[in-house]
């Protein structure tokens, strides 16, 4: 694989993508082992003025959805945010997926030097093209998918590193 703006971001995205969804179904089987009411989960925050573990996905799901089409020069589709239940939260990550992978490679390649604006809250941010990647889109993406990892760890969820990773397909030998 080339290193490009489009392989650096869209295949990234869409793996950790996968690996939130995972995250999501093993709260959803322990929350059903353990006999939860899943809102209880998707409701958890790590501290009161935090968002809440449904926020967490939809954030990280708009910040690939919204970075990526600006690298492509298009308008990302606008969700609601409205999901609640784990079924919803993984309709949202399976739409942002579907709409990363039809985002034309040869767009985001040209935008390394693209000049955006992103507003962030009260702020207005100037990011060349791969200073958005690298800088906003990115960590961004892994500061949301972590606080969820660690909201689902929080409330006994057993998950590791490898169910963050997503490298249990890459795991050859051990307990």
């Amino acid at each position: 694989m080339s290193n490009s703006m489009y392989n650096n971001s869209i295949p990234v995205m869409a793996l950790h993508l996968d690996n939130l969804a995972g995250l999501l179904n093993s709260a959803l089987d322990y929350a059903k082992h353990e006999g939860i009411d899943e809102l209880v989960l998707t409701n958890s925050r790590l501290f009161p003025d935090m968002h809440p573990l449904s926020k967490q996905v939809q954030i990280a799901c708009d910040t690939v959805k919204r970075g990526a089409a600006r690298m492509a020069g298009l308008e990302p589709p606008v969700h609601e945010d409205t999901e609640t239940t784990f079924a919803e939260l993984q309709a949202r990550i399976a739409s942002t997926k579907a709409y990363l992978l039809t985002l034309p490679e040869d767009a985001i390649n040209g935008s390394e030097n693209i000049v955006f604006e992103i507003p962030a809250g009260p702020y207005k941010l100037t990011f060349k093209g791969a200073e958005l990647l690298t800088l906003w889109i990115m960590p961004n993406m892994y500061f949301h998918i972590s606080t969820t990892y660690n909201i689902l760890r929080h409330n006994g969820v057993k998950i590791g590193k490898l169910n963050f990773l997503g490298l249990s397909a890459f795991v050859t030998s051990g307990p």
